[in-house]
């Protein structure tokens, strides 16, 4: 475990989850450098914290610049978020999907080696297994990515195990299910409740792919920051599923959120299903209660009261 005097470097830190992450590191006194390219994150992200943290703006590719960094600042941890995100960005543009999720992987992978660095978290995803087999989905579930962002994401963590295995570096991934919360990134990409919550708050019509029975397991962005946190400061490795252990169907998310704002009057609308979508979703978490003593504290109800109270406030109608 690091101490309050060391520097942890955070990869997207000026993102959704990694703004929350950051957040948390500084409360527990570490002191925090984000790298972040922008295209995503913002700094008014990391408003309440700027004064405490160090913010560059780079690129994960960039690797004149990461070796400046690790030689600057003598990393204690690496926790590695940034990445092209999404289903669909990596369909659309697949070239930087792997120069970022994986070549970017690898490059901080390599300066982790070079610099000593002692712990490397490695923020993976739920895309890694397709299609599941069976429900709850462990991790010992086969991994069969159904689509190119999973299969990025599963060749990072296959570079994060080897540097394990080969050079004794300190890693572990975190399987990330469907995170949500407030600071989620606005776009024809977000996640499926930011955008019914912005339709919800515009009046415009819920536009649900397929028949709205595919399930997800939704976890609040808070309680994957405290993950985040808790993987940093362990010894364990290995990969741990981070989701809420229960799941919904879309159609039910959409009714909720309509019941939640009072907006049960705006319409929905089926639309083809998605390229790449699974069907179900729902993570067994019992690995990260055990070994990583964390566990979801947050309800979907609470989180997303909170998600749309924030984004009341964010969203001019």
């Amino acid at each position: 475990m690091g101490s309050n005097n060391e520097y942890v470097l955070v990869t997207g830190g000026a993102g959704f989850i990694g703004s929350w992450t950051v957040e948390k590191l500084c409360s527990k006194g570490y002191r925090v450098v984000v790298l972040d390219n922008l295209m995503y994150g913002s700094p008014s992200n990391l408003s309440n914290i700027i004064d405490d943290i160090i913010l560059v703006k780079g690129d994960i590719r960039d690797t004149v610049l990461l070796n400046e960094l690790f030689r600057k600042y003598r990393f204690y941890g690496v926790v590695h978020l940034a990445a092209l995100v999404g289903v669909d960005e990596v369909y659309r543009d697949p070239n930087s999907g792997f120069s970022i999720n994986v070549q970017g992987t690898f490059n901080l992978l390599e300066m982790s080696r070079r610099h000593d660095v002692e712990r490397f978290v490695y923020a993976s995803s739920a895309a890694v297994y397709g299609d599941p087999q069976y429900l709850p989905i462990d991790e010992d579930h086969p991994l069969s990515p159904k689509n190119l962002y999973g299969a990025t994401k599963l060749a990072g963590e296959i570079l994060v195990n080897t540097y394990m295995e080969n050079y004794g570096l300190s890693t572990i991934s975190l399987r990330y299910f469907n995170v949500y919360g407030p600071r989620m990134r606005p776009g024809p990409y977000s996640g499926v409740v930011y955008v019914f919550i912005n339709n919800l708050i515009h009046g415009k019509p819920l536009i649900i792919h397929g028949d709205g029975l595919q399930t997800r397991d939704f976890v609040y962005v808070e309680d994957v920051a405290a993950a985040n946190l808790l993987a940093l400061e362990s010894k364990i490795t290995g990969s741990y599923n981070i989701g809420c252990g229960s799941n919904i169907t879309v159609r039910e998310l959409a009714d909720i959120l309509r019941k939640y704002m009072g907006r049960e009057e705006v319409e929905i609308i089926h639309d083809k299903p998605r390229e790449g979508d699974i069907k179900h979703s729902l993570a067994d978490i019992g690995k990260a209660v055990k070994y990583l003593g964390w566990k979801p504290t947050v309800s979907l109800e609470k989180g997303l009261k909170k998600t749309i109270e924030y984004y009341k406030d964010y969203i001019i109608p």
